[in-house]
């Protein structure tokens, strides 16, 4: 497929830690273990080993931690919570640990001597310790943000205002999100930069990477999805950080739906910018951060501006702080900050191949199955041993927003519309899907019923 270019016209110090103060993971709610070492049997034990699915997740022990899970809808109807790309439900120690810093420790961090201000601030970076080391790397490289929205932003406004000017090259794809998309057709706007879109094979669903070994020469920044949320493909990110590099460019990774599926270690993979949402991988909403490598940051400027990020003020100016507390402007998202903590130390209990195994061995089989049903069309290709586990589809007579609201009718909460993803939609042809998209404590059995639920659905209300 020939490229796709855009023209720069036309978008083309903590306090120490007092004596006697109990740390957050001393109070913080125990997550009971998850193996199958544990006594209790999955009910749908039977059903996943029949169907070839990995059993070492205990998913009936995971889903006990969440109490959403349990909740009957409206019209007395389990829920069964398939929407997982746009949102994951949360842990209940994430509710505890948030619930206990309002309750017991609410106070404003890096500000004040007093003891809730000190049980504040040790909470609030222990949490980023907690983070960063789950993501493979040190504190000093992670800016909290309020989500990878954000962290894309931070880029766009720190990084390339700062270092790009007219008729530098900037390279995304058609997978990307919106926030990957719109900051970058700004800043085309504002300074004359050039943008450059590569397609996709809609055969494959994959990148066209010979069209993105042409789009990369030349170029200063690459930004790529590592994860579409739309498709589920994991994109051959070790490649393209390499190739980018090789051409001199810095790389920009949206790992947003990368990160709930596999370990994400930022040292280790040497890519330049990580973009990352708690809201997604267990974690509270309104939080996520941005990885970056030190000497990348040494090259940003101010973002937001106010209190926290500066050293000194006065009326003939201002000077300002350096590393990551440059970015991370006003009162922090302490509580959210403190939950995310939560939510990756739980993960921590699991091994995130099992996981991811889990996932996509139930993805692949439903995208199979509905397949088969009478005018279904499944896009992306779960069937990769690498693709997460969404899975959109469409039916040829039913309107996608009606299929989603028939299938909430059983119980089934899904997304619908254009995945905030309109150049892929564009490029399939099609101006939205319906997505089923699953996570650790999704079950076989919640997946047969969905097939069976569709395929009523489909037998009753299409015009065939």
């Amino acid at each position: 497929m020939p490229l796709l270019w855009c023209s720069s016209v036309h978008h083309s110090g903590f306090s120490s830690r007092r004596p006697g103060f109990k740390s957050r993971q001393e109070h913080q709610f125990s997550c009971k273990s998850h193996l199958t070492g544990n006594t209790r049997e999955l009910k749908s034990h039977h059903h996943l080993a029949v169907m070839g699915v990995d059993v070492t997740l205990d998913v009936e022990a995971i889903r006990a931690d969440f109490p959403i899970l349990s909740r009957k809808l409206p019209n007395g109807k389990q829920l069964v919570y398939f929407d997982n790309a746009a949102t994951s439900q949360k842990p209940k120690c994430v509710i505890d640990a948030m619930s206990q810093y309002y309750s017991e420790y609410n106070s404003n961090a890096h500000r004040a001597n007093h003891t809730l201000a000190d049980e504040a601030t040790t909470a609030l970076e222990s949490a980023r310790s907690s983070i960063s080391s789950y993501f493979g790397t040190s504190p000093d490289q992670m800016v909290y943000t309020s989500g990878a929205t954000e962290a894309i932003n931070l880029v766009s406004y720190a990084w390339a205002r700062e270092n790009l000017s007219k008729d530098d090259v900037i390279v995304l794809t058609e997978m990307e999100h919106h926030a990957d998309i719109v900051p970058w057709q700004q800043l085309s706007k504002e300074k004359g930069v050039e943008v450059r879109y590569v397609p996709i094979d809609t055969d494959s669903f994959t990148l066209d990477m010979a069209a993105f070994e042409i789009a990369v020469d030349g170029a200063s920044l690459v930004c790529v999805v590592h994860t579409s949320n739309v498709l589920g493909i994991r994109n051959p990110i070790e490649k393209i950080i390499e190739l980018s590099h090789s051409n001199g460019a810095r790389v920009l990774l949206d790992c947003a739906q990368g990160a709930p599926h596999e370990k994400i270690r930022f040292d280790d993979s040497g890519v330049d910018f990580v973009a990352i949402s708690a809201h997604k991988m267990g974690g509270p909403t309104g939080i996520g951060c941005l990885l970056v490598k030190k000497d990348v940051m040494s090259q940003m400027g101010p973002f937001m501006t106010g209190g926290s990020m500066i050293k000194t003020v006065s009326t003939l100016g201002s000077t300002f702080q350096e590393g990551h507390a440059l970015f991370e402007t006003g009162t922090p998202r302490i509580a959210e900050a403190i939950g995310w903590g939560a939510a990756v130390e739980w993960l921590e209990k699991f091994d995130m191949k099992d996981v991811h195994s889990h996932i996509n061995k139930i993805a692949s089989w439903t995208a199979e199955r509905i397949s088969n049903i009478d005018g279904i069309t499944v896009y992306g290709d779960p069937s990769r041993s690498d693709s997460s586990g969404a899975v959109s589809f469409l039916h040829d007579s039913i309107q996608s927003q009606d299929l989603a609201l028939l299938l909430d009718e059983g119980g089934f909460a899904v997304r619908t519309g254009h995945h905030c993803a309109q150049p892929l939609m564009d490029a399939l042809g099609v101006p939205s899907t319906n997505r089923a998209s699953f996570w650790l404590y999704n079950t076989m059995e919640e997946a047969e019923a969905f097939v069976n639920h569709l395929d009523y659905v489909v037998g009753r209300f299409s015009d065939k």
